[in-house]
């Protein structure tokens, strides 16, 4: 089936904004795409993911967050209870079970999506891949590295600027961004997903070591795991023997 567009509406008042949505019709166990910080729903990972969907005859949904690719708001006022806010009301439009695939902030994203889909009922949730999980990220993997000259530009200014290894720009940090984290952290207890989880990493990757993933698969105590060391392969993952891993991942869980 082809790829259609479609636009959703999210929030209310000063709080709305235009989600866009690409999505594959096709069979059941549907895969829906959680992207990372910054990324946008047309990555090398999505649409190797839409191929995948295409090939096997199923389903695909992928968006954009909110101040990401063509959806509607504003990156500085992006949030994780925004972003999965969005997610949830993503994946309310989808049918039948669904295997997440989050990548980067996404893997946290689909661990929290999960966890709040079945705290009301919804178990829909088939299986769940995690890309290089940045779980916790605002306090492990931000927060925790700042220096002294960050951590005052953060409670004065509201912000820290810092490098990109993928873009001319920096990455903005906002004091919102860090403070809400704080509110979905999800460390520091056992987490339950009452399905299939299979974590890829890269070895190389200095986003996202692997140590943090390991930290996760410690806490991932009573649901089957498989993790999966790519040990050259860097945060993005997104070479063709990476993709060809992320699919084979994938199909085990269909």
């Amino acid at each position: 089936m082809s790829v259609r567009e479609q636009n959703l509406a999210v929030g209310t008042g000063a709080q709305a904004r235009d989600i866009a949505i690409l999505r594959r019709g096709g069979k059941t166990p549907g895969l829906f795409w959680l992207g990372g910080f910054k990324s946008d729903m047309i990555g090398s990972k999505a649409q190797a993911l839409d191929a995948l969907g295409e090939r096997e005859g199923l389903a695909v949904t992928r968006f954009d967050y909110s101040g990401h690719g063509i959806s509607g708001g504003q990156f500085l006022e992006g949030t994780i209870s925004r972003w999965l806010e969005e997610a949830l009301a993503v994946f309310d439009t989808t049918d039948g079970e669904q295997i997440v695939i989050g990548s980067s902030m996404g893997g946290w994203l689909a661990l929290l999506l999960n966890r709040a889909l079945r705290e009301r009922g919804d178990n829909r949730v088939r299986g769940i891949v995690l890309i290089a999980p940045a779980v916790d990220m605002t306090q492990d993997l931000m927060r925790s590295t700042f220096t002294d000259a960050e951590l005052l530009d953060l409670w004065e200014k509201g912000r820290v600027e810092q490098p990109s290894d993928y873009s001319d720009e920096p990455y903005v940090l906002t004091r919102e961004l860090i403070e809400d984290g704080e509110k979905h952290l999800m460390f520091g207890q056992p987490i339950r997903t009452h399905c299939p989880v299979a974590i890829l990493q890269g070895g190389k990757d200095t986003d996202v070591p692997p140590a943090h993933a390991l930290k996760l698969v410690s806490h991932l105590i009573s649901d089957p795991v498989t993790f999966t060391l790519i040990p050259d392969g860097d945060h993005r993952l997104s070479r063709e023997p990476d993709l060809e891993k992320l699919k084979q991942t994938i199909l085990r869980l269909v």
